[in-house]
């Protein structure tokens, strides 16, 4: 595969001094930015089939264990938009390499951890380091891809690795617990770490810096309250219900903090969330897109995952292994959409990935109270080809639309209703299917809802995402 150096009108990006020749250089940058998002997505996942032995040989409490699975995710998107703001203002790589770094420090350290807390408190940091990788991840892809074919290629890989990461956590966390032992789930994060640092220092060209912008920290602290307090409700919701008391006070809470950022961004001088850029359809609606899709399709996982082992009595790593037809999809179909968005537009592909996703899910929920799994593979398959699919062009759409001062502002702002998205399907799925009667109902209200939620996507991608077929 070729990415190109230059676009047509555009100044192309030159590359770091003593760089090798050019094959390597259009591929170098991916490499670097897909190894570092693929270490953040698996860490939300990985880490689950791991606990419950991390509990027994820590002596963790209830609470420990949540928090070992759960801070990492509330700081991770809490700090989405911080990473995308500081990004914007200090340089993207500079802060893309610092999120290395501590990201991979404090998987040593995870991995290090004598007991409980410590290991608590290193998750959390390795969460903040998350939050500072993935904003730039994608202001680098389109720093080093300017041309829009090549972009839209290399954001359509950058997409597969979310669903491939997401869903082979478990089958690989099952493989090192049961072989290694739990600490490898966080010390295989060093080399790829380090072997990210390296790429990204040496191949990737110097983003530019706006000392100028300043970072309204009030803002910023009210987003961090805001999506953290969310994350946290959602969290609960799917272990609890939707009544409880600690669930309803952490969304008034959310309610009150976005009603506080609301009041500071028309006051600011220079605000975290611009007003033009959340005026933009393209935008908003893509940011609305990736929110949807991601509560499709993770609903749909976390779903699967529960009714294959409560129901059919796999083991970890046996679930890992029927969710596989879902996690093959997803690089054929990201690869797939960025080759053909070149000729056909984001658009058509986005919608098209859309209603494919709502009928796997609709076929799941069609499928009869106990479904053999065989019955279960096609809608596994489409709603993984569908989310890929649809991946690469909400992303185009959503950064192709932000000015280039902006580029991680809206990489974060992307990222984080996708985070919100996957919580919230999370969230509902673990709330149907405790609440139901019975669990196979609960299931198939489960798949329901997700296809309604990519037919939602799709009727937005129709009016939000634009039509023009990329050049370059």
């Amino acid at each position: 595969m070729e990415f190109a150096e230059t676009a047509g009108g555009g100044a192309s990006v030159p590359p770091p001094a003593g760089a090798p020749g050019p094959g390597r250089r259009r591929l170098a940058p991916l490499l670097a930015v897909c190894a570092g998002y693929f270490m953040v997505i698996l860490d939300v996942t990985i880490i689950n089939v791991a606990v419950p032995v991390v509990g027994r040989d820590l002596s963790a409490s209830l609470t420990g264990i949540q928090w070992i699975t759960d801070g990492y995710t509330l700081v991770f998107a809490g700090f989405l938009l911080t990473g995308g703001a500081m990004g914007d203002r200090l340089g993207n790589r500079r802060v893309f390499c610092t999120g290395v770094a501590v990201f991979t420090a404090s998987s040593a350290a995870c991995a290090l951890a004598p007991s409980a807390p410590f290991l608590v408190v290193a998750r959390l940091v390795e969460g903040l380091g998350a939050a500072l990788i993935v904003p730039g991840s994608l202001a680098l892809l389109q720093q080093s891809y300017p041309a829009p074919a090549a972009r839209s290629r290399a954001f359509g890989l950058w997409g597969s690795m979310a669903g491939i990461a997401a869903s082979a956590g478990p089958l690989l966390g099952g493989l090192l617990v049961s072989t290694a032992g739990w600490r490898w789930v966080f010390l295989i994060n060093l080399p790829v770490g380090v072997v990210c640092l390296l790429l990204t220092l040496r191949y990737v060209a110097p983003s530019p810096r706006r000392p100028g912008r300043a970072l309204d920290w009030p803002a910023q602290c009210l987003v961090v309250a805001a999506v953290a307090l969310l994350t946290a409700a959602l969290n609960e919701a799917g272990r609890r219900s939707w009544s409880d008391p600690a669930v309803l006070a952490g969304l008034g809470l959310t309610v009150m903090a976005a009603s506080a950022l609301a009041v500071r961004e028309r006051l600011a001088r220079s605000p975290a969330l611009p007003p033009s850029l959340l005026r933009s359809r393209a935008l908003s609606g893509g940011a609305a897109i990736g929110l949807l899709f991601n509560f499709g399709f993770y609903g749909m996982v976390f779903t699967a995952s529960l009714d294959f082992q409560h129901q059919r009595g796999f083991s970890a790593l046996g679930t890992g292994v029927a969710l596989f037809p879902a996690v093959a999809m997803t690089m054929f179909a990201s690869v797939l959409s960025g080759r053909l968005a070149r000729t056909t537009g984001d658009r058509p592909l986005v919608v098209a990935g859309m209603l494919l996703a709502a009928a796997g899910l609709a076929g799941w929920a069609a499928a009869g109270s106990e479904p053999a799994y065989p019955l279960l593979v096609a809608p596994m398959m489409a709603a993984g080809f569908g989310t890929s699919f649809a991946l690469t062009g909400s992303t185009s759409t959503v950064m192709g639309a932000a000015p280039a001062a902006y580029s991680g502002t809206a990489s974060a702002l992307f990222n984080t209703t996708r985070q919100i998205g996957s919580a919230t399907g999370v969230a509902l799925g673990g709330t149907l299917l405790a609440t139901a009667t019975d669990y196979n109902a609960g299931t198939r209200t489960s798949m329901a809802i997700g296809a309604l939620a990519y037919l939602i996507a799709a009727c937005l991608a129709w009016r939000c995402v634009p039509a023009k077929p990329v050049r370059g």
